[in-house]
């Protein structure tokens, strides 16, 4: 059995390299030494994810079940935490609290200083060592000697722990049987970003999709017979509080379908009303046919990921739209254009501004449908500069804000490093009740303090609107954002949707070039 110190010197050699190719090689030599049942877990432990959840204790505990004597040497094996975390994840009822905090004590005392270390990040969500998605996938082809085309594929419809575990044992077979599912949602494409339609068509080359970008909220659409789900960008069903988008979706022709799509509510001028008046559809469970009366909601789809018992995602986008147009009625599609015109690619733009939407996106017709990966195929423009930044900390407010958390400090992730980068401060945009929230919401989260700032859990992502971005020699990023202000909290979001350095950095190049 491997010994689970062999992970910990894994991640920390991930940790300490800005390479990815360092980075790579370093996964792929220490999953090349797992046995069969230890992969799956292997896999989730180096990604930073643990595969029981959280634990149920807070940060102070697990530090304090870390202060105990560590062991002088390694002798705990992958299984051995494993079983170990299964037993405290288990623990309920009457003093659950401080029956895991004796299990992770014991735990606790069974490893070194350095696995200690990582077991506390770990189990905090804060082992963030640059062993992100695309990286583990590469690792496991080196791993495996297969093509990382078919290991991102296979990615598409199973964890990445599933995955790896078929790639190593039974290889390219075995990842061949992996197809898309219905009523097994799948992680959505995300988009790049441009500054504006020129770029997009420049970027993309030849005749591009342009779509109108509702402000709305990401839906993927399953329907199995006469059973329907739809799921959230985060994969949770929210089926019984959209009654009729689930009736429009059984009333389709087809008994075998999974679309991608946007949900939002208009009001009677066919006008979207603001994000955080669609979102509350989401998050009602009583009372949905009154709220239905008062705020109709509607599903606009723009790709077709399966249909009638075959997988559609691996196909070009030009192919998936025929099969959407030919399963979809038009007033159920999302508003379309394809040219190579700048003209009519600006137009449909400033269409889609007229009728109150975000902007546009731009779409590639020859490039498969990458789940879960921000493809370069897909380009997002906007009217406005915004990101998706997580939030880092959050000082306390003074005057009328008094005991309320209010400047929050934005970051992003940086791919190369696995580490958060400071991107800038603001309290701008807040109202009296994003404090309220914000406040309470930010305290939950909290790893520590200094006098003035309280320092959290990277957990959530806001949206935040600034006029440009500017060189800085304060953060370690370089940039800073300039007039910052918080546009709403990504609820629906969570950081592995945010955006990235990379995308902060294509922003800033393209605003030089302008």
């Amino acid at each position: 059995m491997t010994l689970f110190v062999r992970l910990v010197d894994a991640s920390s050699r991930v940790g300490a390299a800005s390479a990815r190719t360092v980075k790579i090689r370093a996964l792929a030599e220490c999953l090349a030494e797992l046995a069969p049942e230890e992969i799956e877990i292997a896999v989730h432990y180096l990604s930073g994810d643990n595969p029981q959840g959280k634990s149920g204790i807070g940060y102070a505990a697990l530090r304090t079940a870390a202060a105990g004597v560590a062991a002088s040497e390694a002798s705990l094996t992958v299984l051995d935490v494993d079983r170990h975390l299964q037993k405290i994840s288990a623990i309920r009822g009457s003093g659950s609290a401080a029956q895991r905090t004796y299990s992770l004590s014991e735990l606790f005392s069974l490893g070194t200083a350095p696995e200690q270390d990582f077991l506390v990040r770990l189990l905090v969500g804060e082992l963030r060592q640059g062993a992100l998605a695309g990286v583990m996938i590469e690792a496991l082809a080196a791993a495996a000697s297969l093509p990382v085309a078919e290991v991102r594929r296979a990615a598409m419809y199973a964890t990445l722990g599933v995955t790896a575990r078929t790639a190593l044992v039974e290889g390219t077979q075995g990842l061949r049987h992996f197809q898309l599912q219905t009523l097994s949602p799948l992680a959505p494409m995300l988009a790049q970003t441009a500054t504006d339609t020129d770029e997009a068509l420049e970027e993309l080359q030849g005749e591009v999709a342009f779509e109108w970008k509702m402000d709305g909220a990401r839906i993927q659409a399953h329907k199995s017979g006469d059973v329907v789900r739809i799921y959230t960008r985060s994969l949770n069903d929210v089926s019984g509080a959209v009654p009729e988008i689930v009736e429009a979706l059984r009333a389709l022709p087809t008994n075998d379908v999974v679309l991608d799509g946007e949900a939002i509510v208009l009001d009677a001028a066919n006008r979207p009303v603001p994000f955080q008046v669609t979102m509350r559809r989401f998050g009602r469970k009583l009372n949905v046919e009154e709220l239905r009366e008062k705020l109709p909601i509607r599903g606009f789809y723009f790709d077709c990921l399966r249909l009638d018992g075959r997988t559609r995602a691996d196909l070009p986008y030009r192919e998936r739209f025929e099969a959407l147009a030919g399963a979809v009625p038009q007033g159920l599609l999302m508003p379309r254009l394809v040219t190579s015109s700048r003209q009519a690619a600006q137009e449909f733009y400033a269409a889609a501004i007229a009728a109150g939407h975000e902007g546009v996106m731009a779409k590639g017709l020859d490039a498969p449908y990458e789940a879960g990966n921000r493809g370069a195929s897909w380009l997002k423009i906007k009217r406005v500069h915004t990101l998706d930044l997580v939030v880092l900390a959050a000082e306390w407010g003074h005057g009328r804000r008094t005991g309320k958390l209010s400047n929050l400090h934005l970051g992003a992730l940086d791919p190369a490093s696995g580490e958060y980068v400071m991107l800038g401060k603001t309290f701008k945009g807040l109202t009296d009740v994003m404090l309220e929230w914000q406040t309470r919401e930010l305290l939950a989260r909290e790893t520590r303090r200094d006098a003035g700032t309280v320092y959290v859990r990277p957990e959530l992502v806001a949206e935040i609107a600034f006029s440009d971005l500017q060189d800085s020699p304060r953060y370690a990023g370089g940039l800073a954002l300039r007039l910052a202000r918080v546009k709403r909290y990504r609820e629906d979001k969570t950081v592995g949707s945010a955006d990235d350095m990379e995308a902060v950095r294509r922003i800033y190049a393209a605003q030089a070039q302008s």
